[in-house]
């Protein structure tokens, strides 16, 4: 069972494992290692400005997902999910979170990498919708962004 709350200073070391390891598996597609070589400090000063979810399963941090709000628009980065926890819920755990939590929003933004259908799979599949292609951006990486809007 996931377990989704938000995480504490002492969560960041393995919070960060969990994002090495999922974003590490897009690194012969993309260059991915501003995702994979987070340091602990730049996590920590992170955390002052967003909020930090975790997932756990078997109290062990399988997933996590950063997000903030900016005149009504809940932005969704780096969501993480372990590969051996990838494909059974803790992702869109994370999501529906978010959701549930972000009262103060009226829309939930959120990008991915284009070139990665599983990824675009799972927004849709959660009822967002592409909303803009943002080529060759930092990194030159190809993304997509999806928006929800949240139902009177």
């Amino acid at each position: 069972m996931i377990h989704v709350r938000p995480a504490t200073e002492i969560d960041f070391p393995a919070l960060l494992l969990v994002q090495q390891a999922a974003f590490g598996e897009y690194a012969g597609l993309y260059k991915v290692s501003g995702w994979t070589t987070e340091t602990l400090e730049s996590l920590k000063e992170d955390a002052r400005e967003k909020h930090i979810l975790v997932a756990e399963a078997e109290r062990r941090i399988v997933g996590s997902v950063r997000f903030w709000t900016v005149a009504g628009v809940c932005v969704i980065r780096l969501l993480s999910v372990s590969p051996t926890h990838q494909r059974q819920g803790t992702g869109k755990a994370l999501i529906c979170e978010i959701e549930r939590a972000t009262t103060d929003a009226h829309k939930f933004y959120a990008c991915t990498m284009l070139r990665t259908p599983r990824n675009l799979q799972f927004f849709m599949n959660l009822g967002y919708k592409a909303e803009t292609i943002l080529p060759d951006h930092y990194d030159h990486l190809d993304l997509i962004c999806f928006a929800k809007y949240r139902r009177a």
